[in-house]
C-alpha cells in the first residue's frame, strides 16, 4: 500500500487507541511517522514506535503536552529537521472525564478545552508555516459524533469536539489557497480504553451495539481508512468536511 510513500505524518496522542491505530495504519500505507504523547505514556509510545518500524517505516517519538506552545514549537522544529518535513498532521490528542454540566468543575472545563480545542489550534499553527511554504499539506482533526449532538455527562467534551469541527471548517477556508486541506473525522463508539471506561458496563455496550446500524461497535482500526483517505491525494478536492465514522449511530 503506497498511497503515502514519501510522506511524513505527525500524530498527537499516539500512545494508544485511535492515535496508535492511525500512526501504524499510515505507516502501513507508506508514511514515515512522528508520534507524541505525554511523558507518562512513554512505554506505550515505545510500543507504537516499534510497530511503525515493523511496518518498514521510520519513526520519531516525542514527549509532548499539546497545551504547551513552546514545547510544541520545539518538537515540531526537531521533527521537521529529522524527517525533512511534515506533510500530514493528525490532531488526535484528547481527554474525557465524564460529569454532568451542573457538577462539572471549572478546572475540568478548562482542562478539556485546553487539550481538545486549544491543542488543535497550537499544534496546527506550529505546523502550518512549512505546509504553506511547500503549497501542500493535509490536516486531520479527530473530533467525535459527540460534537454533532450533545451527550449526557459529556457536555463539556462535546463542546470541545464541536469546536474542533468549527476549527476544521474555518482553517480549510483560511489555508485552502495554499494547497492545504483540513478535514475532521468524527468517530462514534470506538472500543478504546477511554471508550470502554465511558460505557462502563456490558449492558451499555449491548445497548449501543443494538442501536448501531452495523450491529457492532468500532475498533480503532476502523478509523484508519478514513485517515488514509484524508491524508492522501485520494481526497485532494475534499476540505472543510467532518466525516462520521460511527457504524450508523448518527446520520447528520
Amino acid at each position: 500500500m503506497t498511497e503515502l510513500n514519501g510522506k511524513t505524518a505527525f500524530v498527537t496522542g499516539a500512545s494508544r487507541g485511535i492515535g496508535a491505530a492511525i500512526a501504524v495504519g499510515l505507516a502501513e500505507h507508506g508514511a514515515d511517522i512522528v508520534i507524541c504523547d505525554l511523558a507518562r505514556e512513554a512505554d506505550a509510545l515505545a510500543r507504537v514506535k516499534a510497530d511503525v518500524e515493523a511496518a518498514g517505516r521510520k519513526c520519531w517519538s516525542y514527549d509532548l503536552d499539546v497545551t504547551d506552545k513552546a514545547a510544541i514549537e520545539k518538537v515540531v522544529a526537531d521533527a521537521t529537521e529529522k524527517s525533512g518535513g511534515i506533510d500530514v498532521l493528525v490532531n488526535n490528542a484528547g481527554i474525557l472525564k465524564p460529569a454532568t454540566l451542573e457538577n462539572l468543575s471549572e478546572a475540568d472545563w478548562d482542562a478539556h478545552f485546553d487539550v481538545n480545542a486549544k491543542g488543535v489550534l497550537l499544534v496546527t499553527n506550529a505546523v502550518l508555516p512549512q505546509m504553506r511554504s511547500r503549497k501542500a499539506g493535509r490536516i486531520i482533526n479527530i473530533a467525535s459524533i459527540a460534537g454533532r449532538q450533545g451527550v449526557p455527562t459529556q457536555g463539556h467534551y462535546a463542546a470541545t469536539k464541536a469546536t474542533a469541527i468549527t476549527l476544521t471548517r474555518v482553517y480549510s477556508q483560511e489555508v485552502g489557497m495554499d494547497g492545504i486541506t483540513v478535514n475532521a473525522i468524527c468517530p462514534g463508539i470506538i472500543l478504546t480504553e477511554m471508550g470502554k471506561n465511558n460505557l462502563g458496563s456490558q449492558e451499555a455496550m449491548d445497548h449501543w451495539t443494538n442501536v448501531t446500524a452495523l450491529k457492532r461497535l468500532g475498533d480503532p482500526k476502523d478509523v484508519v481508512g478514513p485517515a488514509v483517505f484524508f491524508a492522501s491525494d485520494l481526497s485532494s478536492f475534499v476540505t472543510g468536511q467532518a466525516l462520521n465514522v460511527c457504524g450508523g449511530i448518527y446520520f447528520h
